[in-house]
């Protein structure tokens, strides 16, 4: 996927807001996650990289670093930059708003953002039919 591909629209950066076609896919226990470490899930054919914080927010964003073409995101570097909640990616260290998937280095890239919640002790993610494979 180029950095064209993965650029998006303003209004398609931010997480889908409540939608009753989206479909929820468990992905692991919440104790399972370990803060400030990602996991990779494959959520319909495509790979959702998921981050546990130390303050115990979770967040969801497309494993597919948009700079180097690797699904490597779920390895990044958890971080803040100005108070928002970032990733740096592994590879160039490129770096994320973990919110909304845009890149703090280069604004005209954007990653997929997905919803993502705590359902009892469960940890699940809603990925958009049109993002699925």
């Amino acid at each position: 996927m180029s950095t064209t591909e993965a650029t998006l629209a303003p209004e398609a950066r931010a997480p889908q807001s409540v939608r009753p076609d989206l479909r929820w896919s468990d992905v692991c226990a919440y104790a399972d996650l370990i803060p400030e470490r990602g996991v990779c899930a494959m959520i319909g054919g495509t790979q959702v990289a998921v981050f546990r914080t130390f303050d115990g927010e979770l967040y969801a964003l497309s494993n597919l670093d948009p700079f180097s073409g690797a699904h490597v995101l779920s390895r990044g570097i958890l971080g803040t930059r100005d108070g928002v909640p970032t990733v740096a990616s592994p590879m160039y260290k490129q770096v994320f708003d973990l919110r909304t998937g845009v890149c703090l280095d280069d604004p005209r890239v954007a990653l997929p953002a997905y919803r993502v919640r705590r359902a009892g002790g469960r940890v699940e993610v809603a990925v958009p039919d049109e993002h699925r494979r």
